[in-house]
């Protein structure tokens, strides 16, 4: 077992290494703006860059994260080869949602404290001398066994942002082997770079959640955990009909990004929209819902003149999260600037988009906003009951979602039951 102080980035050219994979791994990185779409990308690459078969990623909840202790490590991501080769072909791994305090009684809140790199070659054989011990319950809980593990600090500017743990190296014949001293000089290399990737998200998500607290502040509703739900929703949804559509990795990674950025910022326009509207606490008159629709114009107006692939699909989403697949949604087919309609019906009213001409993200979108939006309470409503939802959803199939998406949804009814707890109002 060996304890190494953590340092910064290591130029290593050893021959023995894939030194162009980590050079990839870390472009790759420096691309994704999205701090949770990155987290789950830092723990697959930091696996595959060491051949590890496991892992988890914790992160210490900053100041982005309102209402948390800073002195917990809370897992992210999860991942593990073996038990996902057992599941249904594009079938998402779940995992517990826990937290692990930074002491020195575990060996990832001991590396979190410490800000230490701990290579163990057998969990189970871990020295009585050390202050941290083993929690073997998770896999007799998952029929698993850990052998092998590396755990390493993600530090930046001496401050700790999370913790990585690497579990069971694979050697060529697929027989768990030590991490090696190797092993350990890329992974933190990688964990610098990792860092500075993490920064620059969390500064992204720090800028999204500034804009969101504003609409909070005029809708009760637009709370920082409503909007990451809908985003998660909206990533799964994607990801399941992107494995469906045979999407290449590239392009999800790519789209999974933005998506979920985009899908934060779904009601951003209700900041334009008077506190006497949103903060009813009863139905709107005809009146008053037509005026609650321009929302969807005034958020697609501060994205009318896109700079980025970020700011097409913001517009894409709080444009079109309200369209109806069978074209009886809002605002339809209307000028940005001017708000006059483009496309009219026989009484001169704005044509709704209607089916594939409603883009795809905004079609998710739709699907992950009133799902959430049944599901939890409002100043006008209680919550519905889960059997309700669905039936709900079940109902609105073909008419105002796609119901392909639909279908997408219930296949992966469990991984959104699982977003819905990793960002409930309590957690």
């Amino acid at each position: 077992m060996i304890e190494i102080p953590y340092s910064g980035t290591l130029n290593i050219t050893d021959e023995g290494l894939d030194f162009r994979s980590i050079v990839q791994a870390n472009a790759e990185l420096s691309q994704i703006q999205d701090i949770d779409i990155l987290l789950e990308r830092i723990l697959f690459m930091a696996r595959k860059v060491v051949n590890a078969d496991a892992g988890s990623i914790y992160v210490r909840h900053t100041a982005t994260e309102e209402g948390e202790a800073d002195d917990k490590l809370f897992i992210k991501y999860a991942q593990n080869d073996t038990l996902q080769k057992s599941l249904p072909p594009g079938q998402k791994q779940l995992y517990s949602q826990f937290s692990v305090p930074m002491d020195d009684k575990s060996i990832s809140g001991y590396c979190a404290s410490t800000k230490k790199m701990i290579n163990i070659s057998d969990m189970y054989n871990i020295p009585d001398d050390t202050p941290y011990t083993f929690n073997s319950s998770f896999d007799k809980l998952a029929g698993y066994k850990t052998t092998s593990s590396l755990t390493f600090p993600l530090v930046s500017e001496e401050r700790l942002l999370g913790v990585i743990q690497v579990i069971n190296r694979m050697d060529k014949q697929g027989s768990v082997i030590p991490f090696s001293n190797e092993d350990e000089l890329v992974l933190t290399n990688f964990a610098a770079n990792a860092t500075s990737a993490m920064q620059r998200a969390y500064i992204t998500r720090a800028m999204i959640l500034r804009m969101i607290k504003m609409s909070e502040l005029r809708d009760p509703a637009e709370t920082g955990t409503h909007v990451n739900r809908v985003a998660g929703y909206a990533v799964e949804i994607y990801d399941r009909w992107a494995y469906k559509k045979k999407i290449p990795y590239a392009e999800r990674v790519n789209f999974r990004d933005i998506l979920r950025i985009g899908a934060m910022l779904h009601d951003v326009g209700k900041v334009a929209i008077s506190d006497a509207i949103l903060k009813k606490p009863g139905r709107f008159t005809p009146q008053e819902f037509n005026i609650m629709k321009g929302h969807t114009l005034y958020g697609a107006s501060l994205f009318s003149n896109p700079m980025s692939p970020i700011d097409k699909i913001a517009r894409d989403i709080t444009l079109t999260h309200h369209e109806d697949w069978d074209g009886n949604g809002y605002p339809g087919w209307v000028d940005l600037v001017t708000h006059a309609p483009i496309k009219v019906d026989a009484d001169g009213k704005p044509l709704g988009r209607k089916g594939e001409e409603i883009p795809l993200a905004g079609r998710i979108v739709a699907i992950a906003d009133v799902f959430d939006a049944l599901s939890s309470k409002r100043v006008y409503k209680d919550a519905w009951s889960e059997e309700q939802v669905l039936d709900e959803m079940r109902k609105l199939s073909g008419t105002k979602f796609d119901p392909e998406l639909v279908d997408i949804f219930f296949d992966i009814l469990p991984v959104i039951r699982h977003t819905s707890k990793l960002y409930s109002e309590e957690h």
